[in-house]
């Protein structure tokens, strides 16, 4: 049994909470305030650890107890951000069921929109700060990307089955899709468009729908 009133993070009990309950507190912190910092300003490239923490409020010993390093953080930051965005359009999916091809995809790039758009900080790390950051991170947001692939086809699967579509290898309509989204975000979130979200939304579906309902290329 622990020993209230012990702190550190050897398995006693402190104010109440466990070591591992302490810990997960501050790696929420720390990701808390990695948002406010890589999101918003200085932005990733200028920010430090010391910074970081002054901004967390925990010293620099607990947070090299839970990160390699602010580019760790980026990398976590990343992964969750894409995990809502990924649940927010799958409940957009199981919202939209049984519905035409292409409602089911203008509800998707509603659900994805929303989801990327709430908030601002969320929306610079997935498509401004990520990039170009190393080798590791690029390799993390590929595979991320992939699985937006991936759903994109499983969708225009679906569709061609139930004669919405006809069928062909919609990988390389997916995946040129998927790199004008990034690009039109990127860009949305830089200022250098000027648009609402239900015109974004618009101007996605019908760019996807005219990808995949056109013929493929003659072999």
């Amino acid at each position: 049994m622990g020993r209230a009133g012990t702190d550190g993070d050897g398995g006693g009990t402190y104010g109440g909470r466990s070591a591992r309950e302490r810990r997960e507190e501050r790696r929420e912190r720390f990701l808390a305030a990695g948002l406010a910092q890589f999101g918003d300003r200085p932005g990733y490239r200028r920010a430090s650890v010391a910074g970081l923490c002054e901004a967390a409020g925990l010293s620099t010993r607990q947070f090299y107890e839970e990160f390699r390093n602010l580019e760790e953080v980026l990398a976590r930051l990343h992964l969750a951000v894409n995990d809502q965005q990924e649940q927010a359009v799958l409940r957009a999916l199981a919202g939209a069921a049984g519905l035409p091809f292409e409602q089911r995809i203008a509800a998707v790039l509603r659900g994805y929109v929303t989801a990327v758009a709430e908030d601002p900080r969320r929306l610079r790390i997935t498509f401004v700060e990520i990039v170009g950051v190393s080798a590791e991170l690029e390799r993390q947001r590929l595979v991320r990307r992939a699985r937006w692939v991936d759903l994109l086809l499983a969708e225009a699967a679906a569709a061609a089955d139930r004669g919405e579509l006809a069928p062909r290898d919609f990988r390389i309509a997916a995946t040129a899709f998927i790199g004008a989204v990034n690009g039109l975000l990127h860009d949305w979130i830089a200022g250098q468009v000027e648009a609402t979200p239900d015109r974004i939304v618009a101007e996605l579906t019908a760019l996807l729908l005219g990808a995949v309902r056109r013929p493929g290329p003659a072999s």
